[in-house]
């Protein structure tokens, strides 16, 4: 008898803890909610202190589940938001010892552990950042160093990323960060759709050097041109000419061209050359496939216009 292998969604599960920044929250949870909508096997939960969470405005949310009765397992993440910096630092707050054991214990069984803001003196306080880089609030780096001197703290950056702990600046950060993850689980062109519905540019953080090509030239608005530009990657396979690109944004040949460099900073062709070099790379680390497959698969007739590609 043959039993297939049912494959768990990834369970984002946001901590809610009291005072909390309710864009924090909103916008990492959102990033979810949209993948989750392009079909992304993601699953939210919601936990807490088991009392009635309020945020820093005075919004109320009603009572979550304890954070002892959420299960989390391997390839999940435990997401943080930011709370009132007074909270955070409150004797209230530290003597919260089962918390802290209990993400400690989360991270250490395989589960992400993420924090947006202020979120970061809750890691702290539980003692994963000890001799991590990490980031807050600039108006609260300072502040985050001095009272946990073990740290690493990293200012004027989104976002870090260290052994599966990832802290970021302050509130819309946390949607960098979450298109961050979202691309490392699901790709960068499933993360520029993402941000697309957020209506936001896809970024990186400052220190990061690995920029993903495939999104280096989307930082821009213009609906036919992001068109044209998912045609090029969903297609990358056959060629492509001017006409038929052209009508697909609904312009003219000569005024498509001159719009496209305008908004992507580059030509057509090279924006080309670029997303054929990017995947060629990609499927060359599957062994089974030969050089001239992987040409044929980007759109190219021989190895030698693989290679010309590859060293440009």
């Amino acid at each position: 008898m043959h039993f297939e292998h049912q494959v768990m969604p990834v369970k984002f599960v946001f901590l809610l803890l009291p005072h909390i920044h309710i864009l924090d929250l909103a916008g990492a949870d959102q990033a979810i909610h949209e993948a989750i909508d392009f079909e992304a096997d993601f699953e939210i939960v919601y936990c807490g202190l088991n009392q009635d969470v309020i945020t820093t405005s005075g919004l109320p949310f009603g009572k979550v589940p304890h954070f002892t009765e959420v299960s989390l397992d391997v390839g999940d993440f435990l997401v943080i938001p930011g709370s009132s910096y007074f909270y955070l630092t409150s004797k209230a707050f530290k003597n919260e010892k089962q918390l802290f054991s209990w993400i400690n214990q989360t991270y250490y069984k395989g589960v992400s552990v993420c924090s947006i803001c202020l979120g970061a003196f809750v890691l702290a306080e539980a003692g994963l950042l000890n001799g991590r880089s990490c980031t807050t609030h600039f108006k609260k780096t300072k502040e985050l160093q001095e009272r946990y001197p073990r740290l690493k703290v990293v200012e004027n950056i989104l976002y870090t990323d260290q052994e599966n702990i990832y802290t970021s600046a302050g509130i819309a950060a946390g949607i960098d960060l979450t298109l961050h993850i979202i691309e490392k689980l699901k790709g960068s062109y499933f993360a520029h759709k993402v941000a697309r519905e957020l209506v936001v540019y896809h970024r990186r953080k400052g220190t990061d050097s690995q920029q993903s090509e495939l999104m280096s030239f989307r930082n821009h608005l213009h609906a036919g041109i992001h068109l044209v530009q998912d045609y090029i990657i969903e297609h990358i396979h056959i060629k492509s000419n001017l006409i038929a690109l052209s009508e697909i944004a609904n312009m003219s040949e000569r005024n498509f061209t001159r719009i496209f460099k305008k908004e992507t900073g580059v030509t057509v062709n090279d924006f080309i050359t670029t997303i054929r070099k990017n995947k060629a790379q990609d499927f060359l680390k599957n062994p089974d496939f030969s050089r001239i497959k992987v040409a044929n698969m980007v759109g190219l007739e021989s190895e030698k216009q693989l290679g010309r590609i590859l060293n440009s």
